[in-house]
């Protein structure tokens, strides 16, 4: 493909330009005009076969790429228009995916890779997409080549070891390069969990006020002027005779201030979003997952119809690890600090934020196009998880250019005998950032003490407590933790929590924590016995494959070849394969009982996973074949039956896998809907009332109205 010679137009017709996604053809169809055609190639056109490796590892890992399947109509038409137009432009997104996929495009359409036929838009506003046009290069071919080196050893990985898998735990299970390390992230977490032994200790705390009515909350924290803190807790008090005896102290002896200091302080504005964090914030403050808040991003930069301007990309492309903002952008957002908060909210320079490591500076940090359209202004032209995405991005972008906020720190501290007694507190001085993004603190306001004043005691508390173990990761906190450790990039955070999800080797729990199941805990295991060690290609080590990404950012700057970063790979990795071959079949995870009886022969029920998810069946099977659905429940009463007889509603899937909602008293009630029923009644008539599609916000069935979000 990268001999293809170049063809010769004529200098009549349109300039086809030809884009990923069918939203974005439309936006630039509006923005451009006469003059230009512009067509979608929805994604990849050619890809790797799907029934086999298709990689050639005798002849320097050459891929076989074939037309992707229902793409024979879009490659006639997009063929056929590049023969009839005077020049072709190959828009695809502006990264690796998108570099592969203009290469692709190039040779279907017989255009040298190596002429002016590529155009990259990093923000889709008129002006920018001028600029693109004006501007065409060749395809860089290095970022090609790491794509095609992630593809490859992606697809060395999956179709080597999956099968394996099959053999030696159970079939339909897979493996992936980086899949796996994230799963061994989790897996290890929930060992520390499960190992932790808790650790008692006492907390110890004196209510105490002055005579003028100031009042503290005070914690013990030293005897004889030596900490009894271990890591933030009073470990030292490790018994109730000892929190006792300090109580004793306490009232006997009465509280003593003996210093109180305040520190002003300065914290700096919040650097702006990039892929990453905005996966983090938008789950923190939003509770949207990873694929939803890029979902919901790529609709914003794709084009939203905006009245008096049409249809506008709202946002920088998402996919990027640059904290970089555009001087342009930079000026406006300074303007608009000034006109909005003053010139006490606008630092003297512009503040500038560097990206950790090896970061794609091509790309500008997630923005605003337009800093002058205010969410509240455009509201009613987003859709609820547009408007609210869209907001945190634009309240981010206009913080990380605000002047610092200003946080006094003070401290009081005071003596009951040998016991010393500490209290901690912030004020907020001058808000700052702060005005557009909440400052987070965890101190209280601490009143002005004086040295030597002698405070009564009010009320001394000791409290048992337990140390606790580690924490389990949330899908925002296993993100920041990948990307520290450089496992992944930003195109990969959200799919690589999806695949877990979807390989049922990860579920939640009731507080939306990531925890590693039965089937997921038994596939670590198994890699980590045969695949972490120091002669084989230890797939399932952060280390290693963060190793990996920085050779294929390597490749990317054209300072490695990719052939020889997947060789290297390759040969320790068929070697581990071999060996793991030899492995005895791991033993099945023992059944896991419902505590309720078959209904038809009387054995216990367990719960069993299929190919649709799991289900409940008899643990009589073959001799007994009775199955049912395991039923989630969403806590709304069936609005057909649930008032008299006690029905729910319950979530179901289809055969075709796609979910619906119905009551649990089926086949006696025969009530089901596509969409999610809402707790509450219409107010205005007294009917369901339901959520639309991907809606938080529920609407009437019978009369339209609109609910509270």
């Amino acid at each position: 493909m990268a001999n293809a010679k170049k063809k010769t137009k004529s200098d009549t017709g349109t300039v086809l330009v030809v884009v990923e996604s069918p939203t974005k053809a439309k936006t630039l169809t509006k923005m451009l005009g006469p003059g230009y055609t512009v067509k979608a190639s929805v994604g990849h056109i050619m890809d790797l076969p799907k029934s086999r490796l298709a990689i050639d590892v005798d002849s320097n890992f050459q891929p076989e790429y074939i037309l992707v399947k229902g793409k024979a109509k879009i490659k006639k038409e997009l063929v056929s228009l590049a023969s009839k137009s005077r020049k072709v432009l190959l828009a695809s997104d502006p990264d690796r995916e998108g570099e592969a996929i203009a290469w692709h495009l190039a040779g279907l359409m017989d255009i040298d890779p190596e002429s002016e036929c590529r155009i990259r838009v990093h923000q889709i506003t008129k002006d920018a997409v001028v600029r693109a046009l004006d501007d065409p290069e060749p395809i860089d071919m290095a970022k090609v080549n790491a794509q095609q080196a992630r593809r490859v050893l992606d697809r060395l990985v999956g179709y080597t070891l999956s099968p394996l898998l099959w053999k030696k735990i159970r079939y339909g299970l897979s493996a992936g390069r980086v899949q796996s390390v994230a799963l061994t992230i989790l897996c290890r977490r929930e060992k520390e969990i499960e190992t932790f032994e808790p650790q008692p200790y006492w907390i110890v705390e004196v209510d105490g006020s002055s005579e003028d009515g100031r009042s503290y909350r005070l914690k013990v924290e030293k005897k004889d002027g030596k900490t009894l803190m271990v890591k933030g807790r009073p470990m030292k008090i490790d018994s109730a005779e000892r929190a006792q005896e300090i109580v004793d102290t306490v009232k006997r002896e009465g509280i003593t201030v003996t210093s109180f200091t305040t520190r002003e302080g300065k914290r700096k504005a919040p650097a702006p979003l990039k892929t990453s964090t905005l996966q983090q914030e938008a789950a923190r403050r939003l509770g949207f997952s990873p694929r939803r808040a890029m979902r919901v991003a790529q609709s914003l930069f794709e084009g939203i119809n905006i009245h008096g301007r049409g249809l506008t990309g709202l946002i920088t492309y998402m996919r990027t690890d640059s904290l970089r903002l555009a001087p342009e952008a930079i000026d406006s957002i300074r303007n608009l600090i000034s006109n909005g908060w003053g010139k006490n909210y606008l630092p003297e320079k512009a503040n500038f934020f560097s990206s950790k490591g090896r970061s794609q500076d091509a790309h500008e940090a997630i923005r605003p196009t337009d800093i002058s359209l205010k969410p509240e202004n455009i509201k009613s032209e987003l859709t609820p998880e547009q408007y609210r995405l869209y907001d945190l991005i634009w309240r981010r972008t206009v913080a990380c250019q605000m002047a610092p906020a200003k946080i006094d720190n003070s401290t009081v501290e005071a003596a009951s005998g040998p016991y010393g007694l500490k209290q901690k507190g912030a004020v907020v001085r001058f808000e700052g950032w702060g005005v557009v993004w909440p400052i987070e603190t965890k101190d209280d306001i601490v009143s002005p003490a004086v040295e030597g004043e002698i405070l009564s005691v009010d009320g001394v508390d000791q409290e048992r407590k337990e140390t606790k173990p580690p924490a389990r990761f949330t899908e925002a906190s296993l993100i920041k933790t990948l990307e520290d450790e450089g496992v992944g990039r930003p195109s990969t955070y959200a799919s690589i929590v999806e695949t877990l999800y979807d390989r049922a080797y990860v579920e939640k729990d009731e507080e939306k924590h990531l925890v590693p199941t039965v089937l997921g805990r038994s596939v670590d295991g198994f890699l980590l016995d045969h695949f972490d060690g120091d002669s084989v290609s230890p797939i399932v080590n952060s280390g290693f494959t963060a190793t990996m990404e920085e050779s294929l950012d390597l490749v990317e700057e054209n300072e490695r070849d990719w052939v020889d970063v997947v060789s290297q790979f390759w040969e320790p990795f068929t070697r581990a394969i071999s060996e793991a071959e030899k492995a005895p079949r791991v033993p099945p995870p023992p059944p896991e009982f419902i505590g309720e009886d078959c209904p038809e022969c009387g054995k216990p029920l367990v719960k069993k996973r299929g190919r649709f998810g799991e289900f409940i069946a008899c643990s009589g099977y073959p001799e007994c074949k009775y199955t049912r659905p395991i039923l989630k429940k969403i806590g709304v009463p069936c609005p057909k039956c649930g008032s008299g007889e006690g029905g729910e509603v319950v979530q179901r899937k289809s055969k075709k896998g796609r979910i619906f909602y119905g009551c649990s008293r089926y086949p006696d009630c025969d009530f089901v809907s596509w969409n999610k029923p809402a707790a509450e009644r219409c107010p205005e008539c007294g009917e369901l009332m339901e959520y639309k599609g991907r809606s938080r916000t529920p609407v009437c069935t019978q009369c339209g109205h609109k609910g509270i979000e």
